[in-house]
């Protein structure tokens, strides 16, 4: 079983940043990939970054490569995701998830645990 509590969100003018982080509890955190996706009214939940369980791979959607970075720190259980040069389309509820190894990290169906969301605004 694995708790995910997601915080970092707010509003931010356009070409600002945000550090969003996600609090994991649980004994079997290590054994997870952890993924952030984003959702807005009426559109399905997007894949945005995802980490393997060795911190060592990590993927991005095209649309946020060269301007977000995801991180996490196994000893402290947390995954944080570093969003610079924001854009009014990144406007979106993020979820913070952790999905087995051996699934696809960008598929949200694949993901056993999901956080409540954090809302990021960003104003033009």
């Amino acid at each position: 079983q694995v708790q995910l509590v997601e915080s970092g969100g707010g509003l931010v003018q356009a070409g600002g940043s945000l550090r969003l982080s996600c609090a994991a509890s649980g004994r079997t955190f290590n054994s997870y990939s952890l993924g952030w996706f984003r959702q807005t009214p009426g559109k399905e939940r997007e894949f945005v970054a995802s980490i393997r369980m060795s911190g060592g791979s990590t993927y991005f959607t095209d649309s946020v490569k060269g301007r977000f970075t995801i991180s996490r720190d196994n000893a402290k259980n947390m995954v944080h995701l570093q969003m610079n040069s924001l854009k009014p389309e990144d406007t979106a509820i993020y979820y913070c998830g952790a999905v087995k190894p051996y699934y696809i990290a960008s598929d949200s169906t694949n993901y056993d645990y999901w956080g409540q969301g954090t809302q990021v605004t960003v104003s033009s």
